[in-house]
């Protein structure tokens, strides 16, 4: 099994038209809404990592402008690079004042990450916004769009895009499983779901360093190759604290630590994964959820992590020995 790293699947399997788009039937129909009419507003594009943000624009630009005029339309600036106010007098201004090229009256410039934008870059950018609107369109992409400030907000249509759900996620997976010629099982790809938690670039990522490595996508070969402890082990520690058996859940949490080499964060994000799924009443799920609370800040503070773990499986055994 052999996959070339010189072309990044991500890439390779990324929509180029707004039908290729899953996921999102909602947004989708809305940003063809503006293709028909040959026009669009300020765009503000919302949401976690991997959902189809960046995506969704340059499919929205291939099919506004045409595959042949997209590269003398389209501006793709990361944010994140050119944080500054410089960056919005100079790269973005010299852009938006010169005019479109074919049958649609303006360019589009794509701020990505603009939530890294500086507020003395984002107040420029709001009036550069209103300066050149004849000539330019803005989409802002960001991950958390409380970050933006109020007059850039109000003056873009925004789109929040959710998690993608996991049937969209299966079904595009198994597409590129089947084209790359790749041996894969239904654990495989649910436990590649279950890490990625809805974020797609995530999963296609996940799937190449596995096969990268020579490996089929199993269970076993996904865990290993993100360093990701088995769900199954943290239920069965928090089985063996619940049952008031702290030596044996102790054991398990070290087991976890060596062979995986999890910090103490990753432990307690995997344990508030699973106690939702614990056969115990609701009101106790409510009180591991405050006790793991304060353990995670504690971690984060700089407290030893094995030391507030294992305080953290003494009261889950304190609690299951309760009458």
């Amino acid at each position: 099994m052999e996959t070339n790293y010189d072309v990044m699947w991500t890439e390779k399997y990324r929509p180029k038209t707004l039908d290729d788009l899953r996921g999102h039937d909602d947004i989708i129909s809305r940003l063809k809404g503006f293709v028909e009419r040959g026009n669009l507003p300020h765009l503000l594009l919302a949401g976690p990592p991997g959902t189809g943000k960046t995506t969704a624009l340059l499919a929205l630009a291939n099919d506004l402008f045409g595959p042949s005029n997209v590269s003398r339309n389209l501006l793709e600036l990361n944010a994140s690079d050119d944080r500054g106010i410089d960056a919005i007098r100079t790269k973005v201004k010299e852009f938006a004042r010169t005019a479109s090229f074919g049958g649609v009256p303006f360019k589009i410039i794509c701020l990505d990450e603009a939530d890294n934008l500086t507020s003395a870059a984002q107040h420029a950018l709001r009036r550069t916004m209103e300066r050149y609107v004849k000539t330019s369109r803005f989409a802002l992409i960001c991950n958390y769009s409380s970050k933006i400030i109020e007059p850039i907000q109000s003056r873009c249509a925004i789109f929040r895009f959710r998690p993608l759900d996991e049937k969209s996620m299966k079904d595009f997976l198994i597409h590129i499983c089947k084209n790359e010629k790749l041996v894969y099982d239904k654990e495989g790809l649910d436990t590649v779901l279950y890490i990625s938690e809805g974020d797609l670039r995530k999963a296609i990522n996940i799937i190449q360093s596995t096969v990268a490595s020579g490996k089929s996508i199993e269970k076993v070969t996904v865990l290993q190759t993100v360093g990701h402890a088995d769900p199954e082990r943290i239920r069965e520690m928090l089985k063996y604290s619940l049952e008031g058996d702290f030596y044996k859940s102790r054991d398990v949490l070290q087991k976890l630590i060596l062979e995986f080499g999890l910090s103490g964060t990753d432990v307690t994000y995997q344990i508030f994964r699973e106690i939702p799924t614990l056969d115990i009443p609701d009101l106790k799920k409510l009180e591991i959820n405050e006790y793991l609370a304060e353990v995670d800040f504690r971690i984060s503070e700089g407290a030893s992590s094995n030391i507030q773990l294992s305080a953290f499986l003494a009261k889950l055994v304190k609690e299951g020995t309760k009458e």
